[in-house]
């Protein structure tokens, strides 16, 4: 089975490939692309079984390459951006994928595959991923929590928060001003509450934002050490495991 990925990050290419090798035996990665304009001629002159294909490209939007040539191989679209998603069910889309990629995401869409591939289309299961379209594009993420200070109710802005810790089974929201706040979240559901543009889990501790980090330091076992601003935690470390993808997050 020959497989095409077009993506214009390197290190997201890289860990694209690597996933996708793992999903099965029999597949085959021909060929990685960046750009539009590569991917009409590689496109012009070759076929494949599968594309993955990211949506901003170098030179321009991957919908691009649906204009200028036809396309009749099933795409799984890759991107950091939601707003596509309905777009994305236009052309030759079977599903549509959130970065950072998750590993069993990834094989429940390379699933849907195997099953259209092997019988027609049922008109519910395109109702389906229609629905899942609008889902995804008009998916809202918190602007805002309701905290306690004292006895009184306020509304912390999301855009306030540099970071959000948990210690001794407490969530913690550290904002601009230097101060601590209570949130009734768990990390785990915070991750699926924030834009994840805006936020990133580096470890079972943290969720830094992206205008909460102060520097950066290569650190032991090829991990990251941050300095967030405001802390005075200096083992702020992103987990081994996370280091790939929250690269790929800072070079969105």
């Amino acid at each position: 089975m020959k497989v095409l990925i077009i993506e214009d990050e390197p290190l997201a290419a890289e860990r694209l490939g690597n996933l996708v090798r793992e999903l099965h035996a029999e597949i085959q990665l021909v060929a990685t692309l960046d750009s539009v304009q590569r991917s009409v001629v590689w496109l012009s002159q070759n076929t494949v079984d599968l594309i993955f294909m990211d949506i901003q490209l170098a030179d321009g939007l991957s919908f691009e390459i649906f204009e200028k040539i036809e396309i009749k191989t099933p795409v799984i679209f890759t991107t950091a951006y939601n707003e596509y998603a309905l777009k994305a069910f236009k052309v030759n889309s079977i599903d549509y994928i959130l970065k950072p990629i998750d590993k069993e995401e990834l094989a429940a869409a390379y699933k849907k595959y195997q099953t259209l591939t092997q019988q027609p289309v049922a008109p519910a299961k395109m109702l389906e991923s229609i629905g899942y379209a609008m889902q995804m594009l008009t998916k809202k993420y918190k602007e805002r929590f309701v905290i306690k200070v004292g006895e009184h109710l306020k509304s912390l802005e999301v855009k306030e928060i540099l970071f959000l810790f948990s210690l001794e089974k407490i969530t913690f929201a550290q904002t601009k001003d230097g101060r601590k706040h209570i949130l009734d979240f768990t990390l785990d559901q915070l991750e699926g509450l924030l834009d994840p543009a805006l936020f990133f889990k580096i470890n079972r501790k943290y969720i830094v934002s992206m205008v909460g980090i102060q520097d950066m330091i290569s650190h032991t076992n090829s991990r990251i050490k941050l300095v967030l601003k405001t802390s005075d935690d200096a083992d702020v470390i992103v987990a081994r495991e996370r280091v790939q993808e929250f690269k790929e997050w800072l070079d969105k």
